[in-house]
């Protein structure tokens, strides 16, 4: 369900409150004293940064340094994600990225639009949810509210404005499941439990 936040008209005022800004400009201070320009190796150090803005991350995470983040109390990044510098997190709504999952340079995950059916054209926000073991591609955009199932691959430059189901390899424009994805090891693995 989308949140519409309290102002309905974006040409008169901000869509977000007094504290809300207020948040953001200190996080915007610490990420590029902290966080953007820190070496690469230092991962805990990032996801420290950014459990300070109250980020739930989990164990083994690796964000880079110019991952884009909007508000890094919306995020939660479960054990050994990957996100790569050039990727944006619009987090204006909660997004969620899964255990194991990577999210490639240049992707762009957005939760949050404007109702453009509207005269106000007023901001509307709705979560994403990225599962385990998920590959989002190069340059693929995320729409607002979508969920991608486990063991996804999202090709590059893919748009997603609908859910992706669960081991299937989706691409284009808008995109869409092509075909299951068989991973090296997957189904031993299972044989052997």
């Amino acid at each position: 369900m989308a949140k519409q936040n309290t102002n309905t008209d974006t040409m008169s005022g901000p869509s977000f409150s007094f504290k809300n800004r207020i948040m953001r400009l200190v996080w915007n201070v610490c990420y590029t004293v902290f966080f953007k320009y820190s070496p690469k190796p230092l991962h805990s150090w990032r996801s420290f940064v950014l459990k300070c803005f109250g980020a739930k991350v989990g164990k083994g995470v690796h964000v880079y340094p110019k991952v884009t983040i909007w508000a890094p109390w919306n995020l939660e990044l479960k054990d050994e994600c990957g996100i790569a510098s050039g990727a944006t997190l619009y987090s204006q709504d909660k997004i969620v990225i899964g255990k194991r999952t990577v999210i490639s340079q240049g992707a762009h995950l957005v939760a949050g639009s404007h109702d453009y059916s509207k005269l106000g054209f007023p901001l509307f926000t709705k979560p994403i949810v990225i599962g385990d073991f998920v590959w989002i591609a190069a340059e693929a955009f995320i729409h607002p509210g979508i969920i991608i199932g486990n063991g996804t691959v999202v090709g590059a430059r893919s748009v997603v404005t609908k859910n992706m189901p669960e081991w299937m390899v989706c691409s284009g424009h808008p995109c869409k499941p092509i075909k299951e994805r068989d991973l090296e090891g997957h189904q031993s693995n299972q044989n052997q439990k």
